[in-house]
Parts: C-alpha cells; structure tokens; sequence
C-alpha cells in the first residue's frame, strides 16, 4: 500500500507538500494561488487554496507534519487541526504531528540531498522557540523557553541526525543577533517593506564600494555571529539616508556593498567552524540566507568542503517538504528515495485546463499551433522578442526554472533594461539570469559542476562578456542554470536548436510574472502575464500566444530615440 504524508508550513511563504510512497513529491506554494508574494499561512488555505489544485490531497491521507515558527500561528493548533479532519481524508488513527522549524529546514535539504552523510547548516532571521523544540540539543544551563532559534549545526547520516549547537536569541530586535536578522535590517534600512527585498540588495551590492562606510566586520564567536555597534547604529538611526530611491544612490549602493561583503565573511566564518567540528567534506545548507547567490558561490569556490547541496526551495516555503519527508521517515518508518533532482514538484498540468484556457483567450490575443514549436519559439528570440514559457509542473522554488520563465536573447545590448523595466516593472540595476547549455558551461562560465538550481554566482569568462552584456552583471557574475535533456527537456531541446541558429548557447531566464507579483501557476495566469506587460509571445505547449498589436521590440524600436535609460 502506497503511503501519503502530507506536510504543511503554516507560518511566513506558506506552502503544502505531499510525499507518496518512496519516491514521489508533490508541492505548492500558497502565494501561487493567491498571487500575494510571500503570503504566510492562515486558517482557511487547506480548503480553498491548496484542496482545488492538488488532486493528492482528495486521496487517504496516512499522516499530517506541521511546521509552526516564532509567529503566533500555534495559538490556532485546535483550529488548524478541526479544518484537517473535515477537509483531508483522514483515517481515524492518523496522526497530526508537529516538527520545530529548523528541523523542517534541515529535511528538505539532507534527505532530498545526493549525500550518504553531511554537515547540517540552518541560518534564517527565527525560528522555532526552545519549548516547541522536537529535536535533543545541548543548550547552555538556565536557556529560557521563549528563546528563538536563529542557526543550527548537524551532524548528518542517513538514518541519524544530530544537532550540535543552535545560536539562540531573545527576539528583541532593539538587540539583533545572527545573520539572518542582519540581512533582514540591511534590506529594511534600503527598503523599509523589507520582506523580498533581500535579493535586491544583493544585485545593488556589486555597484559599491565596501569600505567607503568604514563599518566592520560581524563579530563571529564559535557558532555565533553578534551585530557590532557600529551596524546597529546605522540600523537604529535615520532610515531615510539609506532609502534607495530618496538617498543618493552611491550612498545606497555602499551600504548594500558593506553589508553583503559582511554577511559573506561572517558566513564563510561559520562554515569553516561546522567544517572543522561535523569531519565531513559535504555539507547541506538551507534557511533564508541560502538564497543569497553571491554568497553561495565564494563558499563554493573557497570553503573547505568539496561538495555543497543547496535545495532550490531553501526558504521557508521548501519546509512543507521537509515536514512531509521528515514524516515519511522518521515517523512512518519508509526510507525516502526522492532526491531533489529538479524543482519541477507543482501539480500535474491538466491538459485541459490549458486547451480552455487558450479557447476563452480575450481578443487582443491569438493563439496558434505551430508544427514546429521549438523552431518558432527560437525564430522569435533571434529577432529580438521576449517569449513566456508556461510547460509542466511548475516550479517549488523561488526561482523559474524553465517551466514558469521568460527568456530572452543575452546578446542584445538592450534587452536586460527592456525586460526590467518592461516586463517585470522594476529597478535598472537587477541582473538577469543565463540558461546555457550544461555541455558548454565551463567554456563561458568559471564553473567545474552543475548548477540546475539557479542558486550560485559564477564569473562570466572575460572573453564572453562584451557578447553577453544581458546576463552579465556589472561585477562580472552571473546567477547560471545549467541545463541537461534529462531534467528538462524541452529547454534543453529549445537552447539546442537557438545554439544551431546563433551560435550562442545561452538564453536569458528570468520569472514569469509581473511587478511585484509571484511566479505564475495556472495558464491564466500566464495569459494575464503576456497581456500586463511588454512581452511578445507566450509558449504554452503546443500553442504559441502572441499579441494582435506588437509590443516595440529591443534593439529595433526600443527604447524610444528621445529616452535615456540608465545601466
């Protein structure tokens, strides 16, 4: 009989996960379907956001994981558990289990890894607080109950976890501690919404200068990292000196080029530390700070473990994931074979839905089957379109992959300000992202292994960066996905044919959605996508979406001759 466990993370970027049987995962993220990013988990998303989209979930379900943090989303424990039983199909012995957060972090990346055994990190800005801990760890003598979790370190086997030590803090953000409430007050003091904004820190960073501020260092301690004077009294000072848009933009680039620049050597720190103490020469990373690319790609280069796994869905909306397959294993008894090969763990697509999608198209759009879809997508490209990609299970993760994407051509001088500003709505200085062909990778890229995820910054080779101005970033880097036919082969099949026609085998890939919004999930969303912005065509296999009137078109039309456009 085929198992299911069904995990849930009910606080910040709420999401759904279901494990069936050994080796297959299903997830969901709820901002997907409610088109809010980063939309936190409430009564209510079981019935009307994940029920109707996830067809596993009508299926007996065999165990329930939660996954609660610091917010107060525990307060509603009998709620969320009355709303279970009357929407899942529950047997009347199932069990309703909780798992602390950063266990949640650590299971959706050891379990899913290639690694028979690793090294543990998890840093986010909170977690769980010590009485809601499921885990043993040695905490010091006198630990309060309500101190929160803000760093993990493990020691991992298959079959065997061990926390070695937690950095511990008190919530009081008049007295911040740890990397991850670092980032998260560096993001705020540039833009006080804070929350998603860390990635626009990052690309800001490289435009800088590091020193010109004259702030420190983290002061790292062991385990720990502590926030200096020096930083907490640009955090608690005036925000609107470092507001990008209000303060001079010199002054907003150095603040972010300083407090990236800290945040990678207080990392780098730490990594060594669990290096020297967990004796493994792979490690596992996971929690919000993973998301950062610049990071992830020094301790790559430079860290003393030979191999690092990062999961695609390192925030907290991969820890619905990490619920389901901590459940499958540890309480179920059942040795998970799912390894996190690709990201591709949305619902199955419903053909269907996407033929009624395409009949009900409004009038401003048409819509066509083309024989060869593959050869009109790169023909598009070649003439400097921009094309949507909708195709199977969409992606976990925060990052499109090829099922939810854009793409674009790398070689023309105005295509990364064209979809910027035209297509995403947002500011010049964000960088785009470069398929390419794995095959071709290490021949444009300083890189020596894959990168399928989108999760690391790898220097562009100095002879391809005058012909790639759209992928690459103005310190030379650039976030890189390798692809191969094996895990995605339609992309793979459509970089094939684009390199037979220009020579070139990379694409510009970023996510298909509009300003401020999520990566889409249903065809029509996508369809509201192409008909909001600038882009000019959408592939939803085997139909090819373009629009009765044409867009301007980046290097032949646009920008218009009167307009000067920064970057």
């Amino acid at each position: 009989m085929t198992r299911i466990v069904v995990g849930i993370n009910r606080t910040q970027d709420g999401s759904i996960a279901v494990a069936r049987g050994e080796d297959e995962v299903y997830s969901l993220q709820k901002e997907r379907i409610s088109r809010r990013k980063h939309h936190w988990g409430r009564l209510g998303d079981l019935p009307d956001r994940y029920l109707p989209h996830m067809p596993l979930l009508k299926e007996t379900v065999d165990l329930v994981v939660e996954g609660y943090s610091s917010d107060a989303e525990i307060a509603h424990l009998a709620d969320y558990h009355e709303e279970l039983r009357e929407t899942l199909s529950l047997r009347e012995d199932t069990p309703i289990i909780r798992v602390s957060h950063h266990l949640t972090h650590l299971y959706s990346a050891f379990p899913p890894s290639p690694f028979q055994e690793a090294a543990g990190l998890v840093v986010d800005a909170q977690g769980s607080p010590v009485r809601d801990f499921t885990e043993p760890v040695e905490l010091p003598p006198g630990t309060g109950p309500d101190m929160l979790e803000i760093s993990s370190f493990y020691r991992c086997e298959r079959g065997r976890v061990e926390c070695l030590a937690k950095q511990l803090w008190d919530g009081d953000w008049a007295r911040p501690a740890g990397l991850g409430c670092f980032y998260s007050l560096l993001t705020r003091m540039l833009w006080p919404e804070g929350e998603g904004n860390e990635g626009k820190v990052m690309g800001l960073a490289p435009y800088g200068d590091p020193g010109a501020l004259g702030l420190p260092p983290l002061d790292v301690r062991g385990h720990e990292v502590h926030i200096p004077p020096e930083w907490l009294a640009v955090f608690q000072g005036d925000r609107d000196g470092y507001r990008y848009g209000e303060a001079p933009f010199a002054r907003c680039a150095n603040l972010a080029a300083a407090g990236q620049r800290a945040f990678e050597d207080a990392l780098s720190q730490l990594v060594r530390r669990l290096h020297e103490r967990a004796g493994s020469a792979n490690l596992v990373f996971a929690g919000g700070t993973a998301l950062n690319c610049s990071a992830n790609g020094i301790l790559i280069r430079e860290s003393p473990f030979q191999e690092i796994f990062i999961p695609p869905s390192p925030h907290d909306g991969g820890t619905a994931v990490g619920c389901a397959l901590y459940g499958l294993i540890e309480h179920l008894g059942i040795d998970s074979r799912f390894r996190w090969r690709d990201d591709f763990l949305g619902p199955e697509p419903d053909e269907s839905a996407i033929a009624a999608a395409v009949r009900g198209l409004p009038g401003d759009l048409v819509a066509e089957r083309p024989e060869d879809l593959i050869a009109a997508m790169a023909e598009l490209l070649e003439s400097g379109r921009v094309v949507g990609l909708h195709h199977g299970r969409s992606e976990s993760g925060p990052r499109a992959l090829g099922h939810r994407s854009v793409l674009g051509d790398p070689r023309l001088p105005q295509m990364r300000d064209y979809i910027n500003f035209e297509v995403k709505g947002r500011e010049w200085f964000r960088p785009l992202a470069p398929l390419v062909l794995a095959e071709h990778a290490p021949r444009i890229f300083d890189v020596d292994r894959p990168a399928p995820f989108m999760q690391y910054a790898a220097d562009v080779r100095p002879e391809h960066r005058d012909a790639l101005p759209g992928i690459t970033h103005v310190d030379g880097t650039a976030r890189l996905q390798t692809v191969t036919e094996d895990t995605t082969p339609f992309l793979h099949a459509l970089l094939r044919r684009w390199h037979e026609r220009t020579g070139c085998p990379v694409l510009i890939n970023t996510s298909l959605n509009g300003p401020g919004a999520p990566l889409t999930e249903t065809p029509e969303h996508s369809i509201e996508t192409l008909r909001a912005t600038h882009m000019h065509a959408l592939a939803m296999p085997p139909y090819l979406i373009r629009k009765r009137n044409e867009p301007p078109v980046p290097g032949r039309d646009w920008p218009p001759a009167h307009e000067d456009r920064p970057g």
